[in-house]
């Protein structure tokens, strides 16, 4: 069965917080960290899954998980443009 939008978003949410849990409490990562965790092949293919992380890093946002940074500074998603980091919150 393919995988929904969803499912997909969700996934990438348990991604984001998996891989922050197994750095320091301060430190941060890319978009790209998840896409590439979260794809199951060795080539390009993560490419495809880039903006579907950061929209599970903004909803991550959304439910006061983590925080979306630049510059090391929280941005809104109408800030945002280009570079992204996720961080946990506090």
């Amino acid at each position: 069965m393919a995988e929904t939008d969803r499912d997909l978003t969700q996934r990438l949410e348990r991604v984001i917080m998996d891989l922050l849990e197994r750095r320091a409490s301060t430190a941060s990562i890319c978009p790209s960290d998840a896409a590439r965790e979260a794809y199951d092949g060795d080539d390009e293919g993560w490419r495809a899954l880039l903006e579907p992380a950061r929209r599970a890093a903004w909803r991550l946002v959304a439910a006061g998980e983590v925080e979306v940074t630049q510059a090391g500074r929280p941005v809104t998603e109408t800030e945002a443009r280009g570079p992204l980091r996720i961080r946990r919150t506090g």
